[in-house]
């Protein structure tokens, strides 16, 4: 039994359908990545599954989890879903923070939301999150324009596993990053998931990641999801010439491809 399973999704504003029917699945404990350029529609398919949407776009199908519909909740139902077994990682990590709050009372606020437990408790699991993504237990008194990016990001991973959620769901969690930190950063997700055995939506327009970390793939283009399969299969045996220049665009995984007719380098 799938984990997350999305039917027939729909997103749409006033006049535009910007992810169009699309359906699939995410199983326990996989890594499962949506790619495709720019535009595509992976954010706001990311967004719809937590009711992230903004006020101006509707969402309508199916997205069940647990036996339930998350588009039919209510928004305080879903916020109890929401960082308890859903969580997310955003591209702009330095948006997910409130400048004039220390990092310890970003996990204090947290906590406080999701769990009961004391003051003296709160701050201990704080400290054993930052030190579990390589952070010093100092980090816990520092403001936000305190850390590096690459620091910021690992904080925002920390208070997302903090409550071992079934699903991660990472927006392009390394684009704002440099190669070195982006390379961290991924690494250090990669262990924590295998410690803590949550599944991981990852949206990316970087195949070089997913040829590392995914098992499966699905391939978006102008809202509409055109191939899903298993990561060897998709990078591989491409059934899409879409997917093909996706592959072709990325030096590092496309000069081993044949090149089908159609398809120009």
């Amino acid at each position: 039994m799938s984990l997350l399973s999305v039917n027939r999704l729909t997103v749409t504003g006033k006049q535009t359908r910007i992810v169009n029917d699309i359906s699939f699945h995410i199983q326990k404990g996989e890594w499962f990545a949506l790619v495709g350029q720019s535009g595509s529609g992976k954010s706001m398919t990311a967004s719809a599954i937590g009711q992230l949407l903004a006020p101006n776009l509707q969402a309508a199908g199916e997205i069940h989890y647990a036996g339930r519909n998350l588009l039919a909740l209510s928004p305080s139902e879903m916020r109890k879903l929401r960082g308890k077994h859903l969580a997310y990682i955003f591209q702009d990590y330095q948006g997910s923070f409130t400048p004039f709050l220390t990092i310890g009372r970003h996990f204090e606020e947290y906590l406080r939301r999701h769990v009961r437990l004391s003051r003296s408790e709160r701050k201990e699991q704080a400290r054993q999150a930052l030190a579990s993504v390589g952070l010093p237990e100092e980090m816990y008194a520092r403001y936000p324009v305190q850390l590096s990016g690459g620091q910021l990001q690992r904080v925002s991973i920390a208070i997302a596993l903090l409550l071992k959620p079934d699903l991660l769901i990472a927006d392009e969690p390394t684009t704002a990053l440099d190669s070195v930190s982006s390379f961290k950063v991924l690494e250090l997700l990669s262990r924590l998931q295998a410690e803590t055995g949550c599944a991981i939506l990852f949206i990316t327009h970087d195949l070089r990641h997913v040829r590392k970390y995914a098992d499966r793939i699905a391939v978006m283009k102008d809202g509409v999801i055109i191939e899903t399969g298993d990561k060897d299969q998709v990078l591989n045996h491409p059934q899409q010439s879409y997917t093909e220049l996706l592959i072709r665009s990325s030096p590092s995984l496309g000069t081993g491809l044949p090149l089908r007719e159609g398809v120009t380098r």
